[in-house]
């Protein structure tokens, strides 16, 4: 077998990974929450998966490194796209949720949930 680290199955998921913020290890030292794939009947990996207030944290760093700045610095219809792109992605479901995106925003808890009522007001048009 090729050694953890060059492997095509390992080489191939690790941009999913990376993007959820979670860990490869190798299989042998996965523990019962993680997650060991296999390949051609072969455990090859093992993931593990962030904490959901981490994985806040790492999805609000990756908007910012897309963006080019601190969120903080968006305009508002920027700022209202972020929202939009969180609450889609369960963020808001994670406890502090809400402060946590605020924080990183600049703005305050109450203009989060004014984009958040926003974006349910026109869902439901």
């Amino acid at each position: 077998m090729t050694s953890f680290g060059d492997d095509p199955f390992v080489t191939a998921v690790k941009p999913l990974v990376d993007a959820m913020g979670g860990e490869m290890i190798p299989p042998d030292q996965a523990g019962t929450d993680d997650v060991v794939l296999a390949w051609e009947g072969e455990d090859v990996v093992a993931v593990r998966l962030p904490q959901l207030a981490d994985s806040l944290d790492h999805i609000l760093l990756a908007l910012e490194r897309k963006r080019g700045r601190p969120l903080s610095e968006l305009d508002r219809k920027a700022k209202q796209e972020v929202v939009r792109i969180l609450e889609a992605r369960g963020a808001f479901a994670v406890r502090h949720g809400v402060e946590t995106v605020a924080g990183a925003l600049g703005v305050s808890r109450f203009t989060v949930y004014n984009y958040l009522n926003r974006e349910n007001a026109a869902k439901g048009d």
